[in-house]
């Protein structure tokens, strides 16, 4: 089996690549990237992109790879969270929704079998009732959300017989050979470490599904080879577990058990965070039993917290490091080596 993932030089992208290295030995395992975030290794103990047979770099805008003769493509590449959607809305749009129905389109006429598109739960936004369902209504709130729905939609209206599975995950979290601190559990981890302390700045009362980056490999394994007739020809499926539904107060007690010392502070007279939403994960269950979850909170959290620890994270400022991609693209810009479009100079 021969397998592009595009994005893998990310937060998700190590993982990916060591799950697939071990999952499928015998595949030939291809990266690419535009290195946006090479540099920001944490604590790896070799490069992740040691699992690969080979690295390819680019802009995926344009990218002149050949397709032919891939059995599937994993599409990570994306401008990856709120903060940068907002800041960047209008290369949100053309890298997370046309570059991606572009390299869907061109996966089609080269003939290769799945593809396979990283999207999100955010798709719900202001979600109150019961979990949300992928038959339920959407109401996307950001530029990030917005351009993940768009995608799936143009995915869904490309003619072709290729199985296309787009993978609405749940919140990321945990360790990675490249972390990011801009998720809220990482956030928390990392507040906990230190500072000794983690404020909530909502009411703690808002839903968020969480995902280990771990578990997202294992996701995106069965949906590599996920054949058409296991959801159809097109799916659209939540990635996560019921059980993954938490409130953001929740997540920071349970940060804090397992941090001793750490004092957690909420908000209890902030207005009401409307970004809140639960989701069924019950189609994903159904449909690929042998790929469910496994990393539990308590697991996502220690992982971190020996993670940051090996690291010897101390930074009360992290917030403006190099953990924060927002910032790293700020810096790229503000040092001259990429442009307000996010292009290398």
């Amino acid at each position: 089996m021969k397998i592009l993932v595009t994005g893998n030089m990310g937060y998700v992208g190590p993982a990916v690549a060591r799950y697939l290295r071990a999952r499928r030995p015998d595949a030939t395992l291809h990266g690419f990237d535009n290195a946006y975030f090479a540099h920001c290794l944490t604590g790896a103990p070799i490069l992740p992109e040691r699992y690969l047979d080979e690295q390819f770099y680019g802009d995926v805008r344009n990218m002149s790879l050949d397709l032919r003769g891939y059995d599937a493509i994993v599409q990570l590449a994306a401008i990856s969270n709120d903060p940068m959607g907002n800041r960047f809305q209008d290369v949100t749009l053309d890298i997370n929704q046309n570059t991606t129905v572009s390299l869907g389109r061109a996966a089609a006429a080269a003939g290769v079998k799945n593809f396979v598109f990283a999207s999100s739960c955010s798709v719900y936004g202001i979600a109150d009732g019961p979990p949300r369902k992928e038959t339920d209504p959407v109401n996307p709130i950001t530029a990030y959300a917005k351009s993940k729905i768009g995608s799936e939609r143009e995915l869904a209206a490309i003619d072709t017989d290729m199985t296309i599975t787009c993978l609405r995950f749940a919140t990321a979290c945990g360790m990675s050979d490249r972390l990011r601190l801009d998720l809220v559990l990482n956030d928390f981890v990392a507040c906990a470490l230190s500072r000794g302390q983690i404020s909530v700045l909502s009411d703690g009362t808002p839903w968020r599904p969480l995902i280990d980056v771990a578990d997202m490999a294992r996701a995106i394994d069965w949906a590599v080879g996920r054949p058409a007739g296991t959801g159809g020809r097109f799916l659209t499926v939540n990635a996560g577990s019921d059980d993954g539904n938490y409130q953001v107060r929740e997540l920071a007690h349970a940060v804090a058990g397992r941090v001793p010392g750490t004092d957690v502070s909420i908000n209890t007279s902030a207005p009401v965070d409307s970004r809140s939403y639960k989701v069924d994960f019950g189609l994903f269950r159904s449909l690929a039993p042998d790929h469910q979850p496994v990393v539990t909170l308590d697991q996502s959290i220690q992982n971190l917290v020996d993670g940051l620890k090996k690291m010897n994270f101390k930074d009360a400022e992290f917030r403006s490091s190099d953990l924060i991609r927002l910032k790293v693209l700020q810096d790229h810009m503000d040092t001259g080596r990429i442009n307000d479009r996010l292009e290398w100079r």
